[in-house]
């Protein structure tokens, strides 16, 4: 079964497409329909929100979900669009955690493939606590969710060129995203305030951004490094928290 990550992966691959230049693999859509979603193991509304386009607040709207946004497997969900009046729920013994399941990555880029730790100079886009980390796993997080009050500064994880200012991606709310070379661009999602422009350049360290909850469930920073397209685990490529890189 295609994953719920594949979608929001294809929309993303898009606008990688449209404004890096790059040329990537097209996957199919995980959703049953225009207008359901059939919960997996693994998934959070969070992930859902982002991968079917409808925002966090109306999935929880739709289908009478209150926080903490507890879902089961099985559960089907109402989203934009959605004309259907049936019960939101299918019967299950088995509730998701928010914690993603083992299964296959969905990279285009193998894991074993990935660049070599150091070949870049990355630094942490914004102070905070990771409260979800990179997963490889079906519908799994493709880069890290950094929590701190709204307002926090967003930083350049490195030099390069804006080549997105937005909100059109919708799970993503107002998201920048820089290139640093062919094969590297660097996407912020849910911030607050956009600083930057299209086509600016900017410095390593440079402030972007404010942090924000826009199409986010609470206020945060969502951080991706992606490699030749693929989304590559940041944790791996930053720096130890609260220090500067050695590069």
């Amino acid at each position: 079964m295609f994953s719920a990550e594949c979608l929001m992966s294809k929309r993303f691959y898009i606008l990688i497409m449209l404004v890096g230049s790059l040329i990537v693999a097209g996957c199919s859509s995980s959703s049953d329909s225009g207008s359901t979603y059939t919960v997996k193991r693994g998934d959070t509304l969070y992930a859902i929100s982002r991968s079917t386009g409808t925002s966090v607040r109306d999935l929880a709207r739709l289908n009478n979900i209150s926080p903490p946004y507890t879902i089961e497997v099985g559960q089907r969900l109402k989203l934009i669009g959605s004309t259907k009046t049936s019960p939101t729920s299918g019967k299950t013994t088995t509730k998701s955690s928010t914690k993603t399941a083992a299964v296959r990555p969905s990279s285009s880029v193998p894991q074993s493939s990935w660049p070599p730790v150091g070949q870049r100079c990355w630094q942490w886009p914004a102070s905070g606590k990771v409260i979800l980390p990179y997963s490889t796993a079906d519908g799994g997080n493709k880069g890290i969710d950094i929590s701190a009050a709204r307002g926090t500064p967003v930083y350049a994880a490195g030099a390069g060129k804006v080549v997105y200012v937005g909100n059109q991606l919708r799970g993503y709310g107002n998201l920048i995203m820089i290139k640093h070379s062919e094969d590297y661009i660097t996407a912020y999602a849910h911030n607050d305030t956009l600083l930057v422009n299209n086509g600016q350049s900017v410095k390593a360290g440079q402030k972007i951004a404010t942090m924000g909850s826009t199409d986010a469930a609470s206020v945060r920073l969502h951080f991706q490094i992606r490699y030749r397209a693929t989304a590559i685990d940041p944790l791996r490529y930053l720096p130890p928290q609260g220090s500067k890189p050695k590069c």
